[in-house]
């Protein structure tokens, strides 16, 4: 077999982990080729997944009013009529500007960039179809295998890209559904169905599990549910759905039991799985499981074939172009032979519903699960000025706190800018940081960011001993919608009120 090589990296896909691994092996000085099947680079990420998702999100609560709604009532709307063009026009630009990016990205970096599906010869070679039976060989000294994922499409669901479709179908959607029925209430289903339920769409979301986003703090996720009944979206939980029929032009789901769920459109989010039938994964001695993903090292991102790597959603869980990014940058270190950064502790996980959901760090039922002496404190966004101002009065921020030296252990917001917000907590977490941060800490003003302060204060009424305190240190007065009594740690200066 030769040696010599063409490449010294190949990267399969051009998704978040393709495109970081290709970056950071060019920053190496290493010869890179990234290999896309689809016409335009991005991957699923752009194309059809996390990009059109949130772009899609950000028009409809433009266009509807969604934020204003509780200073000018529930009726308001930017516009009256809202179509399907409406939503496809701004997603376009999104997409393109995207690709341009990502296209500048390549070319400033000295990456080769070629279209065409790939598949394995051996260990290092590919083969890839060009079209018209146009075929090129090329050899790369280590190959990141970073094709994500197709929607999962079982047999008993009569899928017509029109009635009934998959998450990739929403981004081609010519016209707008009076009523949404999703089976599945992931995190996609949850995303999905949130975003039309803002737009006016009469939603049910079908689960055979009790309770969605069980991965979740649970009083986080509650606190979500509640708001989204009480705008009228629709629960069948605990629920199989046995059978899928068309009659009279609308999709219907028949449950266990023969309750019947119709409407105008049906969306199935039953997970995802690895892109990876057409690799020929066998001419290079590797096995993909039953839903088409790869085992790697969680270290070096090496699958058992050591030149060869895998990361972002063809590995699995957790499946977050965020994470999928620091995968593939870490699998390319790996590759040029320079140390492996380790990856943080703690990542944040964002639900771009309406309300957003995020978390990081340990849940509070995964705190009770490990018998960790805690206490949780929690900011409701109506107690900040911020929250005032926007009208949000719905919404709260969770800190969950260890005893032992007051450790932050977790993090949970649900509500406007939660994406953005759990960030701060995120930092504090990977710093081994306490409590007692927030409490110390000035925040701009005003912002959502208070949240932690009050959040902070309300930990720290509980876990403050008062006999220990009192006619030693002052009282830090807490914020007026959260009249409980706390005090002040040593060296924190003079007592302050939080607004």
């Amino acid at each position: 077999m030769s040696d010599v090589y063409d490449y010294d990296l190949i990267v399969i896909g051009s998704g978040p982990s393709g495109r970081r691994a290709a970056v950071q092996a060019s920053k190496f000085g290493r010869s890179v080729l990234v290999i896309e099947r689809q016409a335009q680079v991005g991957g699923v990420s752009v194309h059809t997944g996390t990009i059109p998702s949130k772009t899609l999100r950000e028009t409809i609560l433009n266009l509807t009013g969604w934020r204003e709604r509780e200073f000018y009532g529930v009726n308001y709307r930017v516009k009256q009529c809202i179509e399907a063009q409406d939503l496809s026009m701004r997603l376009s630009k999104t997409i393109q500007g995207e690709v341009e990016v990502l296209e500048h990205q390549f070319a400033r970096n000295d990456i080769a960039v070629t279209k065409g599906a790939a598949r394995f010869l051996d260990r290092h070679t590919l083969a890839i179809a060009e079209g018209e039976g146009a075929e090129q060989r090329v050899r790369g000294r280590a190959i990141v295998i970073a094709v994500g994922s197709i929607p999962h499409r079982p047999a008993y669901v009569p899928f017509d890209d029109a009635r009934i479709i998959d998450s990739d179908g929403m981004t081609r959607l010519t016209c707008l559904p009076r009523s949404l029925t999703v089976i599945g209430g992931g995190v996609i289903g949850i995303e999905y169905a949130t975003i039309f339920s803002a737009l006016g769409v009469r939603v049910t979301i079908i689960d055979q599990r009790e309770h969605v986003l069980e991965f979740i703090d649970h009083e986080t996720v509650e606190e979500f549910v509640h708001q989204l009944r009480d705008r009228g979206v629709n629960f069948r939980l605990g629920s199989t759905v046995e059978s899928i029929v068309v009659e009279a032009d609308q999709p219907v789901a028949i449950l266990e039991g023969g309750r019947r769920v119709r409407a105008d459109l049906l969306l199935y989010t039953g997970g995802r799985q690895g892109a990876t039938e057409a690799l020929d994964l066998e001419a290079a001695g590797l096995k993909a499981d039953s839903r088409g993903r790869l085992t790697v090292d969680p270290i070096t991102f090496q699958t058992e074939i050591p030149n060869i790597y895998a990361a972002g959603d063809v590995i699995g869980f957790p499946a977050l172009a965020s994470t999928s990014m620091e995968q593939g940058r870490i699998a390319a270190c790996h590759a040029c032979g320079q140390p492996v950064p380790a990856a943080p502790k703690f990542f944040p996980y964002g639900i771009y519903a309406v309300p957003e959901i995020s978390t990081v760090g340990l849940s509070e039922e995964e705190v009770r699960a490990r018998k960790i002496p805690y206490e949780t404190g929690i900011a409701r966004f109506r107690e900040t000025s911020r929250g005032v101002i926007m009208g949000k009065t719905e919404g709260f921020l969770k800190l969950v706190v260890g005893l032992e030296g007051h450790r932050l252990l977790g993090v949970h917001i649900v509500g406007e800018g939660a994406t953005e917000l759990i960030h701060i907590g995120q930092a504090v977490l990977n710093f081994d940081g306490s409590v007692e941060y927030f409490i110390e800490a000035t925040f701009n003003y005003p912002t959502f960011a208070e949240a932690y302060k009050i959040a902070a204060l309300d930990v720290w009424n509980r876990i403050t001993p008062r006999d220990a305190v009192e006619g030693i240190l002052p009282a830090i007065s807490p914020p007026e919608s959260a009249p409980r009594r706390a005090t002040r740690r040593p060296g924190s200066g003079s007592p302050k009120k939080t607004p």
